[in-house]
């Protein structure tokens, strides 16, 4: 069995508890791993090695950081296989979409913000010939991160990447769900460079190891991707504190087909949509509505893309559909689908065509219902599972109230070839990311967040690093104007 311990101050540290909290591979039900149930004591041990390393870590040049943020992506990509497979096994995911999606993906985030570094720019204003302003900008201190399950290292690293870029040194509370990827990447910056201290990894669990670490004082800033409930708990708790907080919840986002749209790639996409990751990653279109002139032909082929996707074990290059990522959240969608008062028109249960290895996993077939009362759980609560609604809508006007009809705001997708109509949803769809004729297509210079209780702040492009960072407004008066 695996014993993941924690990583502070660049070594590997047992629990100060002794504490275990057991790791299972989600395709077959089995326990493979155990992680080290941190409690307060060990984030105490984690923030005091990182705000030891801060002074130094905090005055290395740019050109420094830089360096050591590529060298750590080159590391990522030497080891990417052996990490698509850790995050497959303890995730559930299909490990080729591990390895050519989520991994490649982490290293391109260390490299993104090193070239943020790089490029950045600082604007210089004068309001007198010999007065010159400018914005210096330090970095804050500890940083908190605190990432989800779903895209475990995907997510880790886009938070703390910018940490690192900015100057601040970072204590990381990966979920206790999956924190087997997480374990390697500590131990891997090690051998990037970091010095000890730099980056910090304290598993457990998150109302004892998280909460301590957002209750922390000496750190200062909180970024937290997860449940809105949560992220509830923690911004009041922030606030208290006036800590600087970064917010990234849930969603239960529209996929909008209009009738004048290209049928089959809205179809195949919708498809992909709702069940890429088993439905389990926040950004999943989950409530697909159809112009109701094209719902005969548009349902017939979403129901033919989605039956086309192959659920079956992860470490089969061929699958599409891992497994659900514990027994407790598959039976919760589980409970889900079939307490919704609709009508089942595809999936809804166990796959039969498992092979004899999974048959103990957490499965379930993409499921798509209709006839879903709008005020029902499944239409205004993040699922987070492959469910998915279908309904259809008369024109624009009820398509635009229906794409804003839950308490969410984080993502949605438009299908249309009218610019015009395009143009206008885009500034009246209620979200933080809006795609136009595509899905879960990012430029990691642009802002990534969500609207209402879709969380608060923004992630990416320089933003992220400047949210770690505290601006100062400079003034230098250089004497008498000759």
């Amino acid at each position: 069995m695996m014993d993941l311990h924690h990583w502070i101050d660049g070594a590997f540290v047992p629990a100060s508890k002794g504490g275990w909290i057991p790791v299972t591979e989600p395709a077959t039900g089995k326990t493979f791993a155990r992680c080290a149930a941190g409690t307060s004591s060990d984030i105490e041990c984690a923030v005091q090695a990182a705000r030891s390393a801060f002074p130094a870590w905090s005055q290395t040049t740019t050109a420094e950081r830089v360096a050591l943020l590529e060298r750590f992506a080159a590391v990522i990509d030497d080891h990417c296989d052996e990490l698509a497979m850790l995050e497959s096994q303890d995730g559930g995911k299909p490990i080729a979409r591990a390895r050519s999606v989520e991994i490649p993906r982490v290293a391109e985030n260390l490299r993104f913000f090193a070239s943020a570094l790089r490029h950045e720019h600082n604007d210089a204003f004068t309001s007198a010939p010999n007065v010159l302003h400018w914005t210096h900008r330090r970095p804050r201190g500890v940083a908190g991160c605190i990432s989800p399950w779903n895209l475990p290292l995907y997510l880790l690293s886009w938070k703390v990447a910018p940490a690192l870029a900015a100057g601040c040194t970072v204590v990381a509370k990966p979920s206790e769900v999956t924190p087997a990827t997480a374990t390697r990447f500590a131990e891997l910056s090690g051998e990037a460079g970091f010095p000890s201290g730099v980056l910090n990894i304290v598993h457990g669990l998150g109302s004892e190891a998280g909460s301590a670490l957002v209750q922390h004082p000496d750190v200062p800033t909180i970024s937290f991707t997860g449940g809105t409930a949560t992220g509830r708990d923690i911004a009041v708790s922030c606030a208290k504190q006036f800590k600087r907080t970064s917010l990234e919840l849930g969603g239960k986002n529209p996929f909008v087909v209009f009738a004048d749209a290209d049928l089959d790639r809205a179809a195949s996409e919708a498809a992909r949509a709702a069940f890429s990751n088993t439905g389990q990653i926040c950004l999943c279109g989950s409530r697909i509505l159809v112009e109701s002139s094209v719902m005969p032909q548009f349902q017939e082929k979403l129901l033919a893309a989605t039956a086309a996707m192959r659920v079956g074990d992860p470490a089969d290059k061929t699958t599409n559909i891992g497994s659900m990522v514990s027994e407790p959240h598959y039976l919760k969608v589980k409970h889900a689908i079939e307490s919704a008062p609709g009508t089942v028109l595809c999936g809804g249960g166990r796959p039969s065509d498992l092979p004899d290895r999974c048959r103990e996993g957490w499965f379930l077939e993409p499921t798509i219902l209709t006839d879903l009362p709008e005020s029902c759980a499944l239409e205004q609560e993040e699922t987070f599972g492959p469910v998915a609604s279908l309904r259809a809508f008369s024109d624009e006007s009820e398509a635009l109230r229906l794409a804003n009809a839950t308490p969410y705001g984080l993502a949605a997708s438009v299908w249309t070839k009218d610019l015009d109509r395009a143009h206008r949803l885009a500034q009246r769809v209620e979200a933080g990311v809006i795609w136009i004729n595509a899905w879960m297509v990012r430029d990691l210079r642009t802002p990534f967040g969500g609207a209402k209780q879709s969380g608060l702040g923004r992630e990416g492009g320089i933003e992220s690093v400047h949210f770690f960072q505290e601006p100062a407004g400079v003034t230098l008066r250089l004497g008498d104007p000759s």
